[in-house]
């Protein structure tokens, strides 16, 4: 396989990846053209490169820079902006797990919280199966959030020495 055909193929397979855990398809790719690029890459080289439309191109790069996945650098002399993707895959999937954590678990570990509020007759079955399935998933989205936690501060090697450790 040529560089270009596994270039393609890389960005494709990111592609679907991202889009298989909720996360745009477009926006996938274009950090995956970001990744493998040595170089920063202004916007017209990622439309030309994907072939998307400048206000694809536009709103990708600000969801990316918002992520924490990209960054924008300016060159002197240049009015042009050049976009370049963290190459640490370490680093990027702290980010991407501290991203999902503040935009999915932490709302929903909040509503958790206040549901744990309800009151009611412990003798009422549908009182009492209501509190035992939100102190079940509090529960459990306490135990990830914990282990999100773990991993946001973590060194990579001690965070996969410790879950090796796990499944021995």
């Amino acid at each position: 396989m040529e560089l270009a055909e596994g270039k393609q193929k890389f960005i494709e397979a990111w592609g679907k990846l991202g889009s298989e855990w909720g996360i745009n398809r477009t926006m996938a790719q274009v950090h995956a053209l970001l990744l493998i690029s040595p170089v920063a890459m202004t916007t017209e080289e990622i439309m030309e490169a994907l072939s998307i439309s400048r206000g694809n191109a536009n709103m990708t790069l600000r969801d990316l820079i918002s992520w924490g996945l990209i960054e924008k650098q300016h060159k002197a002399g240049e009015r042009k902006e050049y976009f370049f993707a963290e190459k640490d895959t370490w680093a990027i999937a702290r980010q991407v797990a501290q991203e999902r954590k503040k935009r999915e678990l932490d709302p929903v570990i909040k509503i958790l919280n206040e549901l744990s509020t309800v009151k009611g007759d412990d003798k009422d079955p549908e009182y009492k199966t209501f509190k035992t399935s939100i102190t079940s998933i509090n529960k459990l989205a306490g135990n990830v959030n914990k282990t999100l936690e773990t991993m946001l501060k973590a060194e990579e090697s001690w965070f996969w020495g410790s879950i090796f450790k796990i499944f021995k």
